[in-house]
């Protein structure tokens, strides 16, 4: 089992990081196999809804976002971290994530997602639930901790110090384990992911 922890901050290894590894460190406790993905300091180009990436598989622009998607379709589980700016889910990883998933649910679906917010003070909830949605809409099992997925400082080691924000990154690491290993068991005896209907796109505009 494997899970890729993708840290959307652009400090590689700032405050984000540092609460995703907290994640990995748990899930490696439980002997699942992890990677930290790094979105990057360079720009990320949002979506433009062309549907290429229908035809191909891929996004016509060539960046991480395409690197991440053919990582994600050996992985078991996701964590998207996120730097919380103004009150909101970074603009990069908003364009990482409208990308990733767009067009992609098979790559996703059924796969235990995780979403880490880090902020100095505020804003941190409603970061978390714009993270979400991505895996709501992808039929993807959410993982909860002990409380919201967060962490608060200013710089790693004020993160550190956050002895709740920790403890909340090692409850999800353990949680999104414990699920996976449930899901594994399920496989084995023969329960698979639901069939999908047919969508149905209801427009309300007469």
């Amino acid at each position: 089992m494997k899970v890729i922890l993708v840290n959307g901050s652009p400090k590689a290894e700032g405050c984000t990081y540092t609460a995703l590894c907290e994640v990995a460190g748990a899930l490696e406790k439980n002997g699942v196999e992890t990677e930290i993905f790094q979105v990057g300091a360079s720009p990320v180009a949002g979506c433009i809804g062309c549907g290429a990436c229908a035809k191909t598989g891929k996004c016509f622009v060539e960046d991480v976002v395409n690197e991440f998607v053919a990582k994600a379709k050996g992985a078991d589980g996701f964590v998207f971290g996120t730097p919380v700016h103004y009150a909101a889910a970074s603009g990069a990883v908003t364009s990482f994530l409208d990308r990733a998933f767009y067009g992609k649910s098979a790559v996703f679906a059924g796969k235990p997602g995780a979403a880490v917010v880090s902020c100095r003070r505020g804003g941190a909830s409603a970061a978390f639930d714009q993270m979400n949605k991505y895996f709501t809409i992808s039929g993807m099992p959410v993982v909860s901790s002990q409380y919201w997925n967060q962490v608060h400082g200013n710089t790693p080691q004020e993160v550190r110090q956050d002895a709740e924000g920790m403890q909340t990154m090692r409850t999800l690491g353990n949680n999104m384990a414990w699920l996976l290993k449930c899901i594994e068991s399920g496989k084995r005896e023969g329960i698979v992911y639901p069939e999908r209907e047919a969508a149905v796109r209801t427009n309300f505009i007469r």
